[in-house]
């Protein structure tokens, strides 16, 4: 996709499957499964699309999925993919690792920041970008590094702290231009600190949603995911973001809709929200 100056692509930080009735919290199946069927294991397929921006002086990518390191009991439940999706699909793009200057991370959740280290052939983990500068929210990486233990197995530590030590992190706080051309915004909701990225350029604008609104299926309202920690937030804060989208002609990037990665909106009084159009990849 070009927008403006930049370039936009998809890459995939992996295909995987999850229960869907935790990605749509207390909506009842009998509605979700309309229009996201459900195999025989009440599982339902989800994409990772990660976005890659060429500015034309710096290669961004926004968000790495799950990455290399899961165990194999993890890739059995989830059904993900071998190897480390998220470099074959860079290079399939014509990317290395080493050409990637900064990753932004939309959370620390495993499936969006995973991807962001792997473990070296002497088994440390690694920075996945050597050459790149990491940033996150400073308030998302306390949580993440506080251990806590109802947030058990959402933040694996092996997926960041390799990103401290090696003095590639750059923490920031709250609303703030990360680099010429791409915004973050607090959302709130799915985590305190998650943050969606919005990208402009020459009066072209997309915005990257994350897990505020992580696939089409999700744009009524009170369609929200059990992982949300502020149910209440996700639901103010998701028809503001996607009624500034819809009111201003943007694109919405998608996360882990297996079948949009970006769409524009119409509003809805019915559903809230209609897709217009629609893109498989950037």
């Amino acid at each position: 996709m070009r927008l403006g100056q930049f370039e936009l692509t998809t890459i995939s930080g992996g295909m995987f499957r999850i229960d869907g009735g935790t990605m749509f919290g207390v909506v009842p199946k009998a509605l979700w499964s309309r229009t996201f069927e459900p195999d025989e294991n009440n599982l339902i397929a989800q994409a990772t699309n990660c976005v890659l921006v060429q500015t034309g002086n710096q290669t961004v990518l926004i968000d790495t999925g799950y990455g290399s390191k899961l165990s194999e009991k993890q890739r059995k439940v989830f059904r993900s993919e071998e190897g480390d999706p998220l470099v074959a699909s860079l290079e399939a793009n014509g990317v290395s690792v080493e050409d990637v200057d900064m990753v932004i991370l939309s959370h620390l959740h495993f499936d969006h920041a995973g991807g962001a280290t792997q473990r070296s052939e002497a088994g440390r983990f690694v920075p996945t970008f050597p050459n790149a500068e990491y940033v996150a929210q400073q308030r998302e990486w306390e949580t993440a590094t506080a251990e806590l233990p109802e947030l058990r197995g959402a933040y694996p530590l092996d997926n960041i702290l390799a990103l401290e030590e090696a003095e590639q992190l750059r923490l920031v706080e709250g609303d703030v231009e990360i680099v010429s051309g791409i915004r973050a915004v607090i959302t709130g909701g799915h985590t305190k600190a998650h943050q969606a990225l919005v990208i402009s350029s020459d009066g072209d604008t997309a915005v990257f949603l994350g897990d505020l609104c992580p696939s089409s299926r999700h744009l009524p309202t009170l369609w929200c995911m059990a992982y949300d920690v502020d149910l209440l937030e996700t639901r103010r804060r998701k028809p503001e973001l996607l009624g500034e989208i819809a009111d201003n002609g943007w694109w919405a990037l998608l996360d882990h809709d297996p079948d949009h990665a970006a769409i524009r909106l119409t509003r809805d009084k019915r559903r809230d929200f209609t897709v217009s159009e629609a893109l498989t990849e950037l």
